[in-house]
């Protein structure tokens, strides 16, 4: 097979890679942050790729939207307002406008082209950016936060890229301190925690960060991602309070359709691995 007919991405120290079969590139651009590009593959719909990474694809990105979405919601007692931090392709707001409950959700994205792009190649995503609970903001998320005032927000999503670039500073402690500030009395904070299976020393970093930034009640939740290395991911809460408040009757009669989350799947998701339970001295 010619290898030109694949997009692969290497997952360096891990000795391994994943592959797309692609029929055509759609677009590739410099923007003034990072490198996109959008190919059409074979099987699973448009590829969005930054910096040579994946990012998303048609075909199995409701695993990643939904998981960074509904946990934390249906965990928090009541979300009104909610900030989401990166998600520019807007799968992520597509999901949190689901709730009925919201009533206002700021997406702050520093890249505008990542959703313009969004807009055209994975208009299924975006088709909730106009509502009315919707802001689009596409300034320095980090700012944003630290500017914030005190108790604004209910739940941060930080829905970011791997921590370089753009992204490095969301996973540090100053950062989880701004988000404690900011955040209302039951206020949670959630972000993507890379692949237990890859990334394990990342993980036990974060969750440290956010323990020393003041959040004493941390989850962590697993879920599938076939494209991300390793093809298992993981999201961690953190919350202000004890994150013991699972709505499991609200979540069993969600008023809306989803493809993979249920109430089951956020039972099991927090169930953790014994090597995770180690590293994460339980």
């Amino acid at each position: 097979m010619n290898p030109t007919e694949w997009f692969t991405e290497q997952a360096p120290g891990a000795g391994s890679a994943f592959s797309l079969k692609i029929k055509r590139k759609l677009h590739e651009e410099q923007s003034d942050f990072q490198f996109l590009e959008i190919y059409e593959t074979e099987d699973f719909g448009n590829l969005m790729v930054i910096d040579g990474c994946t990012m998303v694809s048609t075909r199995d990105n409701f695993f990643y939207h939904e998981m960074m979405s509904h946990p934390v919601l249906f965990t928090h007692p009541d979300p009104k307002r909610v900030w989401i931090i990166g998600g520019g392709d807007c799968g992520t707001l597509r999901e949190v406008l689901k709730h009925p409950g919201v009533e206002e959700v700021v997406q702050i994205d520093i890249d505008e082209r990542v959703t313009r792009l969004a807009e055209i190649y994975f208009p299924e995503l975006c088709e909730s950016n106009d509502d009315p609970r919707a802001e689009l903001k596409f300034i320095d998320g980090i700012k944003w936060v630290k500017d914030a005032a005190p108790g604004s927000v209910d739940i941060i999503i930080v829905d970011s890229t791997d921590p370089v670039g753009p992204a490095e500073g969301l996973f540090g402690e100053a950062f989880y301190r701004d988000c404690l500030n900011c955040l209302s009395e039951n206020g949670m904070v959630i972000q993507q925690s890379e692949s237990a299976l890859y990334h394990l020393n990342l993980m036990q970093a974060m969750r440290n960060a956010m323990s020393a930034a003041g959040f004493d009640h941390l989850q962590t939740l697993f879920f599938p991602q076939c494209i991300y290395p390793s093809g298992w991911w993981s999201a961690t809460i953190a919350g202000k309070k004890a994150l013991g408040g699972f709505k499991q009757e609200d979540s069993a009669n969600k008023p809306f359709a989803t493809e993979y989350y249920n109430v089951d799947i956020h039972r099991a998701a927090l169930a953790q691995p014994e090597f995770v339970k180690r590293a994460f001295g339980g």
